[in-house]
């Protein structure tokens, strides 16, 4: 599988996003990272306004001297703003905390608003990009049941699910559902948080010569999702895209897909069966 740090996969729009992402959660001194990132190849951002630092990745991407147009970014609305208007009222704030234009993708962050708001908020996001402030919109934490709704509704399938996906949560049904429709899955939690100690996890870095971490996002590229690794220190980004002069052989990610607990192997929140 031929992968570099510029790979990108096509979206249902036609548009393409990159496969490997940095993550922004929980980062409140962000701009040294997102400029080491950009410095290092990266191109996706994926930030949230759960997240409070909408402001600092745009002041990281200027900083960086990187154009733009070259960079793409993610924001996502938490349940408690879902609604039409309350949608509308959100993008517009977002953008004017990053200092753009327009974003390059715009997710719900999760389903916990039910099924009513959950659709207002779906169409508020299609007219928001219809008047070219949004690329591309999409949803997180989604499950089946959530994403047949839009279908059901009638309304543009998603371009994207974030879900978490690592070794032990890999969410399987809801993936192939994605893949069947052409949503992209993008991986938060690719890392695992650290927990690196699981012996055939350090067995495959050992051969490998690489790190757990690089071993568990390019487990996660090569399965075909693009991973959003976090970190808040710029060493470990950089060292976190060092995965391109190698490759997990089929034994290996065999060994890393028998490891799947399903949904109890979850370690964040995982709202996929939200009513």
């Amino acid at each position: 599988m031929s992968l570099t740090v510029s790979s990108t996969v096509r979206l249902l729009s036609g548009n393409s996003v990159p496969l490997l992402g940095l993550g922004m959660a929980k980062n409140e001194d962000c701009v040294p990272v997102v400029v080491a990132a950009l410095k290092h190849g990266y191109r996706l951002i994926d930030c949230a306004r759960h997240y409070e630092n909408e402001a600092g990745v745009g002041q990281g991407v200027r900083a960086s001297g990187i154009p733009r147009s070259d960079i793409f970014v993610t924001s996502k609305i938490m349940a408690k703003e879902h609604g039409y208007e309350s949608t509308l009222n959100a993008v517009d704030e977002s953008l004017g905390r990053f200092g753009f234009d327009h974003l390059d993708l715009f997710l719900i962050h999760s389903p916990l608003s039910g099924k009513e708001l959950r659709l207002a908020t779906w169409r508020a996001l299609l007219d928001a990009k219809k008047a070219g402030k949004l690329r591309d919109i999409g949803v997180s934490n989604y499950g089946v049941k959530h994403l047949e709704e839009i279908r059901e509704a009638g309304l543009e399938t998603p371009a994207v699910n974030q879900l978490e996906v690592h070794p032990f949560c890999q969410q399987r049904q809801i993936t192939e559902y994605c893949t069947k429709h052409g949503i992209v899955v993008q991986a938060f939690c690719p890392l695992i948080r650290g927990a690196h100690d699981n012996p055939i996890l350090q067995d495959i870095s050992k051969k490998n010569q690489k790190s757990v971490a690089q071993v568990l996002i390019r487990w996660s590229l090569q399965r075909g999702f693009s991973p959003l690794p976090k970190s808040s220190q710029p060493a470990r980004v950089i060292e976190n895209a060092e995965l391109y002069d190698f490759e997990l052989v089929a034994e290996d990610m065999a060994r890393i897909d028998a490891l799947d607990c399903g949904e109890a192997g979850a370690i964040s929140w995982n709202p996929i069966n939200a009513p």
